[in-house]
């Protein structure tokens, strides 16, 4: 069952699935010693696999907690290329019935890596038929019902699974307190980034200078994935536009032209920081207002959408909701009382709003 992201994301934060796919992927390091930051993880896994390695069994089960776009799934893959086994991959949301589980379990070879994503999101059935196939690599089937009932047990290979999540809080304990290895991915910083990007268009055989790098990465939302994104889009329109050539000043027309502003932030960010201070007076408010009157889903929101607004403080979350800060105001040409110095920009949230 392999897993292909289909929620309602913001198109800065979707996976690429355009026709250059292909090539997309091989920006994907293939071993950590090419992976770029998350230090402390890179260097617990190298520790884990060499172990695992000596020892000759697999890893112990490995749970990765982050904001999409991080690079859990190419942790995932990571680990298996460095163990030398294969990988099979799924989502909490594909994996409907006990029996799909199964299924991925009695196929599984000794040492295989099954990653699921969102594992957060795998329903209560499924997961309590993970919880003895984690612990004793068995699982257990039921024949007939009532007093004719009848439990085989099957044993398992012994596998590694890795999880990912957006929202850890939302895993039940014990499926949590299952996972020997348990690491939370943070957003890039911008000389992280830059090496990302370098490392990106010396592949896609992009001329790239260094304070275009720069001009890329600083808006890049502290997140790989949507710097290999913007990298692109500024790929095609230096192609056009500048001879090939991505300059500073091409990176900022080009991402000028995207929406993407200085600070990394995108019509839907906008739009939300707009909605807290002119429909709601700056807050708070709460996450399901929020999401109906901007026409998203909640989850797109808490997943994709805030965290990095709340990383770069332009969101603060209260016990009564989210607020606007002053960084937020200051940003999209407010004035403390909510009045707009950007009209245009407050005729289109209005619009909305009476729309």
């Amino acid at each position: 069952m392999i897993y292909e992201e289909t929620d309602k994301l913001p198109d800065l934060l979707k996976p690429d699935n355009s026709a250059d796919e292909e090539p997309y992927s091989t920006l994907r390091p293939a071993i950590l010693s090419e992976y770029v930051g998350q230090e402390k993880v890179v260097e617990t896994l190298q520790i884990a696999i060499e172990a695992a390695l000596q020892r000759d069994e697999p890893l112990e089960h490995i749970l990765f907690n982050g904001p999409p776009g991080l690079g859990k799934t190419t942790l995932a893959h990571i680990i298996a290329k460095e163990m030398h086994t294969r990988i099979v991959t799924s989502s909490g949301p594909a994996l409907e019935k006990g029996g799909d589980l199964m299924g991925v379990l009695t196929n599984l070879e000794k040492g295989d890596v099954f990653f699921i994503d969102e594992i957060h999101r795998l329903p209560k059935v499924v997961e309590e038929f993970l919880y003895p196939a984690m612990e004793d690599f068995a699982v257990d089937f039921i024949f007939d019902k009532g007093v004719h009932a009848r439990t085989h047990r099957f044993r398992l290979e012994r596998f590694t699974l890795i999880g990912a999540t957006t929202r850890s809080g939302l895993l039940s304990s014990p499926l949590r307190e299952r996972f020997g290895i348990v690491r939370d991915l943070d957003f890039y910083e911008e000389k992280e980034l830059v090496r990302i990007i370098k490392r990106s268009a010396s592949i896609l055989q992009i001329s790239i200078d260094e304070e275009g790098a720069f001009e890329i990465g600083r808006r890049a939302r502290g997140t790989p994935r949507v710097a290999n994104r913007l990298l692109k889009r500024v790929r095609d329109y230096a192609q056009v536009r500048a001879q090939g050539s991505v300059t500073r000043s091409v990176a900022m027309e080009a991402l000028a032209l995207e929406g993407i502003d200085g600070h990394g932030l995108g019509e839907v960010d906008r739009k939300l920081l707009s909605t807290i201070i002119v429909n709601y007076k700056g807050g708070p408010v709460g996450i399901e207002a929020l999401a109906a009157t901007l026409q998203l889903e909640s989850d797109v929101l808490i997943e994709v959408v805030e965290p990095y607004l709340l990383k770069t403080g332009f969101v603060t979350r209260t016990s009564q909701g989210r607020k606007a800060s002053e960084m937020a105001y200051h940003h999209l040409g407010f004035t403390a009382g909510g009045k707009s110095r950007n009209m245009e920009l407050f005729a289109g949230v209005k619009k909305k709003t009476d729309g």
